[in-house]
C-alpha cells in the first residue's frame, strides 16, 4: 500500500517566494490592465501617474517574489508604459534619459518591495524561533 508522506516536516520559518514566471505573468497582466484603465480615464500622454501606479505594482509584486524577478518585472512594466502610455500608442521608442529613469524607478520599486518583504519575514521568523525573552527577564544588571 502506498502511504502519502509530507516531504516538509514542520512549519517553515520564512515563507517561500512565488515562482518568477508567476510574478512576471502577474506583472504583464497587471500592467496591461493598469494601462487600459489609464487609457479609458484619459491618461494617455501623461506618463507620470502611470509610472507611479506601475511602480506601486512592481513594489507589490516584489513583496512576494525573489530578487531575480525584479529586472523582468521592471522591463514588463516599462514595455506597457512605453507602448501604451506615451504617444504614439502601440509603438516602442527609446528616449535614453527618460526611459532609463523609468526603468530605474520600476526596478528600484521591485527591489525595495522584495527587500522590505524579506526583512519583515526575517523579523517574524526570528520572533517565532527565539524564546519569550532573555533569561534574566530583561532587567539591567
Amino acid at each position: 500500500m502506498i502511504g502519502w508522506v509530507r516531504l516538509s516536516s514542520g512549519a517553515r520559518a520564512v515563507p517561500e517566494p512565488v515562482a518568477t514566471p508567476f510574478v512576471w505573468t502577474a506583472a504583464g497582466a497587471g500592467a496591461l490592465v493598469m494601462m487600459a484603465l489609464f487609457a479609458l480615464l484619459g491618461g494617455v500622454g501623461r506618463p507620470v501617474p502611470a509610472l507611479i501606479a506601475l511602480s506601486l505594482l512592481a513594489g507589490l509584486l516584489g513583496a512576494c517574489a525573489r530578487f531575480v524577478a525584479a529586472p523582468g518585472t521592471a522591463v514588463l512594466c516599462w514595455l506597457f508604459l512605453n507602448g501604451l502610455g506615451v504617444p504614439p500608442l502601440g509603438s516602442l521608442t527609446w528616449t535614453a534619459p527618460r526611459d532609463s529613469f523609468w526603468l530605474g524607478c520600476l526596478c528600484a520599486a521591485a527591489l525595495v518591495g522584495t527587500a522590505v518583504a524579506r526583512v519583515v519575514n526575517a523579523r517574524a521568523a526570528y520572533r517565532r524561533i527565539t524564546p519569550h525573552g532573555p533569561a534574566d527577564g530583561g532587567l539591567p544588571g
